[in-house]
């Protein structure tokens, strides 16, 4: 809480108490975020404009003030010419940053019933309404952007497994020709000249040598990227697991099941409780196990056991037990784990000498992460259950695994197309019959007998008029606009009988015109409220061929 150096004591005090409140349900990383929420993103920021703020009772000003703050936020970044610029842009983290205040509001009010000496002088109306948390419109445009982003992977993929499967052959090569070479000779593997080294300090010969340019390699450190950028190809995209989830797989994470039915045994590969908590287990595919089987191999010891090793959990910032893990290596004689950040780097490798780019012409560049997509993406593209998807994936919801399937065009059109074809199944076969030349010529007289002398009749195909020609009273009656002279004589005409039937004493004569002179003053109400949508700016209609002529243009030659 003191890296952000709060000047009102009593707040930080509190934020204190309340995040060793939450903490033991919170994981490392999960009381960072909040702590930064809390005491970086909502308070510092407020005394940073507002010197004397020292309670949590925030005025309506003081409240919207911040929270059009934190819905930005201000890069720096240096051009090429050395000069710094800023740029703001929308938080994508707003939402979430929203949220945790509004639940510090909330438990503090809370917790005051339960301990109101504790925390009831802290209780204030909560600032943040659950209307300033929706976070609805970032979580589409984050799945627009996932789902691109698998969209542009998943074609891809083949070709990575291809160039990553050539440069571990390719990395295998090298340092074998190197041990196969006398100390200071020359030797070449897969098209290259390099020069052994002409002594070295240890027993055998080191996996350094020299290229035709003179600069220094280290064979047996490529060979060893070039496997484990490949083994995390093969493993994610068979498992679709998380890459802590992989890091922590370990010789007993491989363990078979007797089926009871047949007595078989089936390999499975048994996932460590990780971000849900949530043990699973997995089945190991033939490609799979062929792939833990060369890593098993490459990481026996020399008694043909696995050596156990410490790892450090970045999230919980603790170190764990030692235990046989699958991803350790040798480095100067002391095995120790690999981090996460080897494995993404032996990924851009693999990726670099693919030459793949995306759609911007930029270089194609793969997380760990991607491969989880694409895993649940092609899965239940291939027919698998969203549930048993789940299940696989170790989500506690569905909505999560469905928001990973990244929907293609074309599987939305395929869909549409079989539910036409269904729909089409059900309804009697006559109505998709060749229309006959009789049929077409009834379809074609429709449309002449629509034209009246007011406008065009707008009844459906195959209906007769049920309104006895009764034109002006009709709802369906499109009134033409140049027909607004005859509707005016219409009605002036109504009014002349009206003023008959009156006079005569005609009471129901009166009634019935009145009806008619009512609806004559309706459709020219119409016509008003189309000539003025017409003529406000906001119109976008296409004018017609006789209105496009008439316009007068003042274009010469040389404009």
């Amino acid at each position: 809480m003191d890296r952000y150096h709060l000047r009102c004591r009593p707040v930080r005090d509190l934020l204190v108490d309340y995040l060793t409140e939450r903490q033991p349900s919170l994981d490392h990383k999960s009381l960072i975020t909040l702590s930064t929420a809390l005491a970086n993103n909502f308070w510092a920021d407020l005394e940073r404009h507002h010197e004397d703020i020292n309670s949590l009772h925030l005025t309506p000003e003081v409240a919207a003030a911040w929270k059009t703050r934190v819905n930005t936020v201000t890069r720096r970044r240096q051009l090429p010419d050395g000069r710094m610029v800023e740029t703001t842009a929308p938080r994508s983290s707003a939402p979430a940053i929203k949220t945790l205040v509004r639940a510090f509001y909330l438990d503090i009010s809370q917790w005051a019933l339960d301990e109101p000496a504790r925390w009831g002088p802290w209780a204030a109306r909560c600032p943040v309404t659950e209307t300033d948390c929706s976070d609805k419109k970032t979580k589409q445009r984050q799945k627009t952007a996932s789902d691109q982003r698998t969209r542009e992977r998943l074609p891809v993929l083949p070709a990575l497994i291809r160039v990553a499967d050539r440069r571990l052959k390719e990395a295998r090569t090298r340092p074998e020709a190197l041990h196969a070479a006398p100390l200071g000779a020359q030797f070449t593997a897969l098209g290259e000249t390099f020069t052994a080294p002409k002594r070295t300090s240890r027993a055998g010969l080191t996996g350094q040598a020299y290229d035709a340019s003179g600069r220094r390699r280290d064979l047996e450190a490529e060979e060893k990227r070039a496997f484990w950028g490949w083994a995390t190809i093969e493993i994610l995209r068979h498992t679709g697991i998380r890459i802590e989830e992989l890091l922590e797989l370990g010789h007993h994470s491989i363990i078979r099941y007797k089926l009871p039915t047949t007595g078989e045994f089936v390999p499975l590969l048994q996932i460590a409780p990780s971000k849900t908590d949530q043990e699973r287990l997995l089945l190991v595919t033939p490609e799979l196990a062929d792939v833990l089987s060369m890593v098993v191999t490459r990481v026996r010891g020399e008694n043909g056991a696995i050596p156990s090793v410490s790892s450090y959990d970045i999230h919980e910032k603790a170190w764990n037990d030692p235990m046989p893990l699958l991803y350790q290596w040798d480095v100067s004689g002391d095995r120790r784990p690999i981090s996460s950040n080897t494995v993404r780097d032996a990924l851009n490798d693999a990726l670099f000498a693919t030459g793949l780019t995306d759609g911007a012409g930029n270089p194609l560049k793969f997380q760990p992460h991607d491969f989880r997509r694409i895993f649940i993406t092609d899965a239940i593209l291939n027919g698998l259950p969203p549930h048993i998807a789940q299940v696989i994936a170790g989500h506690s919801n569905i909505n999560t695994t469905m928001g990973y399937n990244a929907i293609y065009p074309a599987q939305a059109i395929e869909a549409h197309r079989s539910f036409i074809a269904r729909r089409r199944n059900l309804r009697p076969s006559e109505e998709y019959r060749a229309v006959t030349a009789e049929e077409w010529q009834e379809f074609l007289n429709h449309f002449e007998r629509r034209k009246l002398a007011l406008g065009s009749c707008g009844r459906a195909f195959g209906t007769d008029c049920i309104h006895e020609h009764a034109c002006v009273r009709c709802p369906v009656l499109i009134v033409d606009p140049n027909e607004r002279g005859r509707l005016f004589e219409i009605r002036d005409n109504l009014n002349d009988r009206i003023a008959e039937a009156e006079r005569e004493g005609w009471l129901g004569e009166v009634e019935g015109l009145s009806v008619s002179r009512d609806a004559a003053e309706e459709k020219l109400a119409q016509l008003d409220e189309r000539q003025k949508k017409k003529e406000s700016p906001v119109f976008m209609g296409i004018p017609s061929f006789s209105e496009a002529a008439a316009r007068t243009s003042f274009a010469t030659n040389g404009a």
